[in-house]
């Protein structure tokens, strides 16, 4: 049998663009709005938390969160989300993707809410409750990750699949958008009911009993976006690449995809009996896949691991940057909710200015200018920029160079999300065949994940000051700021050498790019369909 492609999976790759490839990036990109909320919006109201949970009388500030507390608000999430993309990203392999994909996003609902209620009042209560729930969240998160870029690169036609995966990826801006603005307006809401001094003028009078009611209505909140979409997600068939290349059933996927794109494929009947398994279908890890995937996964794991530690540490300046430039004034001199709406506001105005812009950027460049070029690029003005940062730090910290160091700043993260942070979700979804498409872009990702916390909760330790007494409350001291950025500009030069791992997919077939046309997967069904 010659190498001929299934006529499903054909008429997959040439479809023009329409209306079901449009419902398909709204379905798969609510979950990632939903994602990017419920795992960003948690540091809008860490400060709240510590105000209300951890306040000591008498003291010149308001209540923090300790150290340990900080790290496990934040980072379980993280731990949660790793463990998902592993395990759903098995799972999609093994029960298909569709199947998968409604678990998922059930887990957020359901978690989302569980994050905002509380069993108990005292701070240990709380937080343990808070952690549990958001640990879960973030398994189910994580599960999007795998699902979402594997079931949109199996829908979508060569010439624009970049771009659709990419704009799946890209609803991340807008849920952090989305988080920014609902915690605005929650915030100026409770401040016009419940009106309260600055911390230094009454610290008890500062937090209102119901700013208790503010952090979780934001947390909850993330809820509602999932739950829009768990219809949908129900009703869409499974991929044909799915059913034909793994299920192994080529009369289902032409019926399925029929439907969808509105036009006949015709398949002819497939013998009722049970081939032998094709002779070439090596397993996950066996000298064959390493042979064939082995560099493309050392590339994608590490690109993309390497990327989140730079783009997760963002974190640990931008609190600086928004005191420095005055978005944020000095904590004992606002109340509670205003120290929410502040943080809120600044946190928008960066989604706005560098988060958002960037994602679109790539959606609309890379079937142009192709994946691997977008990532080299990527990395390397995160470099340059980390370094123009980190060099002449003593520089931007004087009173008038504020603004230079958040222009260099937010287009570090503007190359970031016009770059790596875009282009290491979607090219995992494209290189590996598809019986293991989902399970290796839940290790690429996981290992981004483990990236993150290294870059959230390793950069905060090593950034603080290397003077004991300029670091910040309960923590020991690190190698400062200037030094953490000129790591982490050496990071994002290792970046750029393994994207050299990496092939590049643009204008290719899914089946050319894991070479199923080549190790008998496509002759086998084609020869099953046909003999009869």
């Amino acid at each position: 049998m010659g190498k001929e492609p299934l006529q499903v999976l054909n008429a997959l790759d040439v479809a023009k663009t329409q209306w079901y490839h449009f419902t398909a990036i709204i379905i798969a990109g609510m979950g990632f709005f939903t994602d990017a909320y419920d795992l960003f919006c948690i540091s809008l109201v860490t400060k709240l938390l510590g105000r209300i949970y951890y306040h000591v009388d008498a003291a010149p500030k308001p209540g923090t969160l300790p150290p340990n507390v900080a790290a496990a608000v934040n980072g379980v999430a993280f731990c949660g989300t790793l463990s998902g993309q592993l395990f759903f990203g098995w799972l999609g392999d093994k029960m298909g993707r569709k199947r998968v994909y409604g678990m998922t996003l059930m887990m957020m609902v359901v978690c989302s809410i569980g994050s905002g209620l509380s069993f108990g009042h005292n701070s240990q209560s709380v937080m343990t409750t808070l952690c549990f729930f958001r640990f879960w969240l973030g398994f189910g998160i994580g599960g999007d990750y795998p699902l979402s870029a594997t079931i949109m690169s199996e829908y979508s036609n060569k010439k624009t699949r970049g771009a659709f995966i990419a704009a799946v990826f890209a609803m991340q801006g807008f849920g952090i958008l989305g988080g920014g603005i609902f915690s605005i307006i929650v915030s100026l809401a409770f401040k016009a009911k419940f009106d309260a001094p600055p911390y230094a003028v009454d610290p008890i009078a500062s937090t209102v009993p119901q700013a208790d009611y503010v952090w979780r209505i934001i947390v909850m909140a993330g809820a509602f976006p999932a739950a829009l979409t768990y219809y949908w997600r129900t009703k869409m068939p499974e991929t044909a690449r799915y059913t034909a290349l793994v299920a192994k059933n080529t009369t289902q996927a032409a019926s399925d995809m029929s439907k969808v794109l509105h036009m006949d494929i015709e398949v002819e009947e497939q013998q009722p009996t049970q081939l032998t398994p094709n002779a070439n279908a090596y397993g996950l890890f066996s000298k064959d896949f390493l042979r064939r995937h082995g560099t493309h996964l050392l590339g994608t794991t590490t690109t993309w691991f390497l990327l989140d530690i730079a783009f997760y540490s963002q974190n640990l300046f931008q609190k600086d940057i928004f005191s420095a430039i005055g978005w944020i004034p000095p904590a004992a001199t606002m109340n509670a909710i205003e120290e929410v709406y502040r943080i809120s506001r600044a946190q928008t105005l960066i989604a706005l200015c560098s988060t958002v812009p960037g994602y679109w950027f790539t959606v609309a460049f890379i079937d142009k200018m192709g994946r691997f070029a977008i990532q080299l690029m990527g990395f390397f003005f995160m470099t340059v920029f980390m370094f123009a940062l980190a060099i002449p730090y003593h520089h931007w910290t004087l009173k008038d160079q504020h603004i230079g160091f958040v222009i260099l700043y937010s287009l570090t993260f503007f190359f970031a999300n016009f770059g790596p942070n875009a282009t290491t979700f979607v090219v995992p979804a494209e290189v590996f065949p598809a019986r293991f498409r989902s399970t290796c872009h839940g290790i690429s990702s996981a290992s981004g994940k483990l990236g993150a916390m290294v870059g959230a909760f390793g950069f905060l330790y090593l950034a603080q000051n290397q003077d004991k007494s300029k670091t910040d409350a309960g923590y020991p001291p690190g190698i400062g700021v200037q030094n953490s950025l000129l790591l982490l500009g050496g990071l994002n030069l290792l970046g750029i050498l393994f994207t050299f791992l990496v092939p590049e997919a643009k204008g290719k077939s899914l089946e050319e790019m894991s070479g199923e046309n080549e190790d008998g997967t496509i002759q086998e069904l084609v020869s099953r369909a046909c003999t009869n």
